[in-house]
């Protein structure tokens, strides 16, 4: 009996040695990326370039996120071209004259309209929101936040920032006299004039009017949200 045990420890090591030879574990997916850049077809499937590369890739969309389906209708309005921000895992294609798949995880906004890549307050933002009927735009930093509105001063003032159950927050202020909420949900959000597609929608209440909009992270905020379904 002691033979037979001293054998079964002396095995030991070969079986360790065995499992290394032969692992189990499944190679880490690639991290997802946020990426802004020019979104266009061709040959029928949608490529994206980043912005200030000149690298092109495909777009597959695993997350379900419905940008191909979002693509089409603002191609409709006459543009070649879009912008769009959003988050993936590159991997390889064998798609020829490409440099590489994005599989698309995250969509943080497309358009038509805007500065996109041009834009040079993106990386410094948290977060923007925007509605119409009045006209409203707020964009927020780690600093502060300043909105604006026509035929009206800019209100720049500081802000707390609470965060809420199901991915939802607020932003709020009553500096300069002004009582100021920004209510975000992480919700599908069509733009009413341009068309453009964001995954935030926004609620305004200044000094008690309630205004509607919708919003996107700035590039200084690295959190993602998918498009959940409407």
């Amino acid at each position: 009996m002691s033979s037979v045990r001293f054998l079964l420890f002396a095995l030991l090591p070969v079986f360790a040695g065995c499992q290394s030879l032969f692992p189990t574990d499944e190679p880490a997916p690639a991290p997802v990326v946020r990426l802004q850049g020019e979104l266009h077809v061709v040959n029928n499937r949608l490529q994206f370039r980043p912005c200030q590369e000149k690298r092109q890739f495909i777009l597959e969309d695993s997350g379900n996120t419905g940008l191909l389906q979002e693509a089409v209708t603002l191609l409709k309005g006459g543009k070649d071209v879009l912008f769009a921000d959003l988050g993936g895992r590159m991997t390889a294609s064998q798609v020829t004259g490409t440099d590489g798949q994005i599989e698309l995880t995250k969509l943080y906004r497309i358009q038509r309209e805007g500065h996109g890549c041009d834009d040079l307050n993106f990386k410094r933002q948290t977060l923007r929101a925007s509605g119409h009927e009045p006209e409203w735009r707020l964009d927020a930093n780690s600093q502060g936040l300043i909105l604006q509105r026509p035929g009206q001063a800019d209100l720049v003032v500081p802000y707390l920032e609470e965060q809420l159950p199901e991915g939802r927050f607020s932003l709020s202020s009553e500096a300069n006299g002004q009582q100021l909420e920004l209510w975000v949900a992480p919700q599908r959000c069509v733009d009413s004039m341009s068309g453009s597609v964001q995954h935030l929608r926004a609620e305004l209440r200044l000094n008690g009017q309630i205004l509607k909009g919708c919003g996107a992270y700035g590039g200084a905020r690295q959190e993602a949200i998918a498009l959940p379904e409407e």
